[in-house]
C-alpha cells in the first residue's frame, strides 16, 4: 500500500484506481490501529492528507467518467489521531514518488510527458 501524492490527472488507470482503493485500506488499516512505522520508514503514507488525497482522486475518477461509490467522510479519518505527532507528521516526498512511478510504469510515464 502507498500513496503517491502526485497530481492525479497524470496518473494511469491502474495506478488512480489503486491509489484510491489503498485510502480506502490505509483508513481500515488505522482503524485497527496497526503499526504502521513500516509505511512511514518507506515514505508511503502521508495520514493527515487521506482524506484530501481521497476526495482528489475520486474527483479525478468522476472525471474520467468512472464510477465513484465509496464516499470517505472526514469522520472517517479522526482514527488518525491514535497516533504519535510524530508519525501523523510524516509527509511522502512528492518528487521522489513520482520518480519511481513514472520509472514503473510506462503508462503513467506517458500521461506525465503531456504536462
Amino acid at each position: 500500500m502507498r500513496m503517491w501524492m502526485t497530481n492525479s490527472k497524470g496518473m494511469c488507470r491502474q495506478h488512480l484506481l489503486g491509489e484510491h482503493l489503498e485510502t480506502h485500506m490505509f483508513i481500515g488499516h488505522l482503524r485497527k490501529k496497526r503499526g504502521i512505522d513500516g509505511y512511514i520508514r518507506e515514505n508511503c503514507i502521508e495520514m493527515l492528507s487521506i482524506y484530501d488525497r481521497h476526495k482528489e482522486l475520486a474527483e479525478e475518477l468522476i472525471r474520467r467518467g468512472y464510477r465513484h461509490n465509496s464516499p470517505l467522510e472526514l469522520e472517517d479519518t479522526v482514527c488518525v489521531y491514535y497516533y504519535d505527532q510524530w508519525q501523523r507528521d510524516v509527509k511522502v516526498d512528492k518528487e521522489i514518488a513520482l520518480n519511481e512511478l513514472i520509472a514503473r510504469c510506462p503508462k503513467c510515464n506517458e500521461r506525465y510527458k503531456h504536462f
